[in-house]
């Protein structure tokens, strides 16, 4: 039996990463950052093959820690990255853990014999910071691909920031190891959407869906996105899970990051069908995800599906 560590093993993303892992009969290691906090990771223990589930101490600055997790593991996936709108101090809160995370769990993989492939939980802020407003001179129309230039601007979220500049550093990374014994690959979804595993209330992404179902904006960056109303590429929650399985169980994708992406709509048009009821626009795929397609075998479903699956 392999063992699989997941970093953010009981998130919105990586609930359904550890899920697969588990019905493919993989020994799993979740990350919790606060062990005490039973509630986070309840629902990961009614799972399928939850017997072969533990749940380790991790906070992703610490490198001991960090090697003790990965010290047995034949994949490891780091999706341990914190997500937040609202923050008091962007470097502490965002930054560090985001940049140093990486940098710990890079350093720590290529020095732990048993591990022969990582994953890395990236984000579409990896190619565009200003996301999901269109990069530097595109317009909202204009499509996005693997092939385009990364955009960053210190202007944008510094969520935003962090998750570039991390992704960067993996990328800088691989450049400065040629010759390096484990396998690296990164996905970068776009919007993340549809229904949560558990009842935690201090997820980003359910929340994100719940401020534009019910036209709620407690901050700037939520008040941008319906007086723009902005364009955004969504992707279901399980095809991010599929994709990242997919990628930790296939070889030769050494240093590849997959864009993972479905539709996009105007934001308008998301509060619609979060409600239940038919967009006023077609769908268009701005960000392109053919190669996730061709290489992860991963054929993506609606926006429309996805949101009816978050509004039951």
């Amino acid at each position: 039996m392999k063992t699989v560590g997941i970093i953010g093993g009981s998130g919105f993303i990586g609930s359904y990463v550890t899920k697969n892992f588990l019905e493919q009969g993989f020994k799993v290691k979740v990350s919790s950052t606060d062990i005490t906090k039973g509630e986070k990771y309840a629902h990961l223990k009614e799972l399928t093959n939850a017997q072969n589930l533990s749940i380790i101490p991790l906070n992703v600055e610490n490198k001991k820690q960090l090697e003790n997790f990965v010290s047995d593991c034949d994949i490891v996936v780091h999706g341990g990255t914190p997500f937040q709108l609202d923050f008091v101090d962007a470097k502490t809160e965002l930054f560090d853990p985001t940049i140093k995370g990486t940098e710990n769990f890079l350093a720590v993989i290529n020095s732990t014999p048993s591990v022969k492939k990582a994953v890395l939980i990236a984000s579409v802020a990896a190619y565009n910071t200003n996301f999901p407003l269109p990069a530097g001179n595109k317009s909202s129309s204009d499509i996005f691909s693997e092939k385009d230039t990364p955009f960053m601007s210190e202007e944008s979220h510094p969520y935003a920031q962090a998750k570039f500049i991390a992704n960067t550093t993996v990328n800088d990374f691989i450049k400065n190891h040629p010759n390096l014994d484990v396998e690296i690959t990164t996905v970068s979804p776009v919007g993340v959407f549809g229904k949560s595993m558990s009842q935690r209330q201090d997820s980003t992404s359910t929340g994100l869906q719940y401020l534009i179902k019910n036209n709620i904006a407690p901050n700037p960056f939520v008040q941008m996105l319906f007086d723009t109303d902005a364009e955004m590429a969504m992707v279901n929650v399980k095809d991010v899970a599929k994709g990242i399985y997919n990628a930790a169980t296939k070889k030769g994708l050494h240093g590849k990051n997959y864009l993972l992406s479905s539709e996009s709509y105007p934001i308008s048009d998301i509060s619609l069908m979060l409600n239940k009821k038919e967009p006023q626009h077609a769908a268009k795929v701005i960000y392109q995800n053919g190669l996730a397609e061709r290489e992860l075998d991963l054929p993506f479903v609606s926006a429309q599906q996805t949101l009816n699956e978050y509004a039951g």
